[in-house]
């Protein structure tokens, strides 16, 4: 029975889940500071934005933590796709918008959170195309073997015995 799960990807989501409530609190306080100098729109996108990270980085991690360790490709699935689509595009938003008048401390956690995403996405789909690959195949041998046991045995005829009248 081999392991499937991805320890690089554990540790990474391990660190990510003492790092996400610091890179929170930075950018809370950053965006409070900086709220009064933002045009209304900027204000708007800010707020939305925390709001949408801060509910999908929380389901992100329990779907990353329950789809590694458990190996169930369904929840591993979930993690690559939230953090594929909504988490990375949205951290590198507020990384490259010159717009959102950026800080230096601010661009320094926003480079390491994504970072973690980066690494994250490559490290969970080369682990999702194993799981899916070494599950496939064992689906496969379990439906071999399945129709091995239903085969009659080879010299056993079909016609009944003693039907030679």
């Amino acid at each position: 029975c081999e392991i499937l799960s991805s320890l690089p990807l554990q540790m990474s989501l391990y660190f990510n889940v003492y790092f996400f409530p610091f890179w929170w609190l930075i950018t809370v306080v950053i965006l409070y500071l900086k709220y009064p100098a933002l045009s209304d729109c900027y204000k708007f996108i800010l707020v939305t934005i925390m709001i949408l990270v801060s509910l999908t980085e929380l389901i992100r991690l329990y779907l990353g933590y329950v789809g590694n360790l458990l190996e169930k490709v369904p929840e591993l699935a979930g993690f690559w796709l939230l953090t594929l689509f909504p988490q990375l595009p949205i951290i590198l938003f507020l990384l490259f918008n010159e717009g959102l008048k950026i800080h230096s401390l601010e661009r320094a956690i926003h480079i390491i959170f994504s970072a973690f995403l980066s690494f994250q996405v490559l490290a969970a789909f080369f682990t999702l195309r194993r799981m899916v690959n070494t599950l496939a195949t064992r689906f496969r041998l379990t439906e071999f073997h399945r129709l091995e046991e239903q085969r009659p045995a080879p010299g056993v005829s079909s016609r009944a015995a003693g039907s030679g009248s």
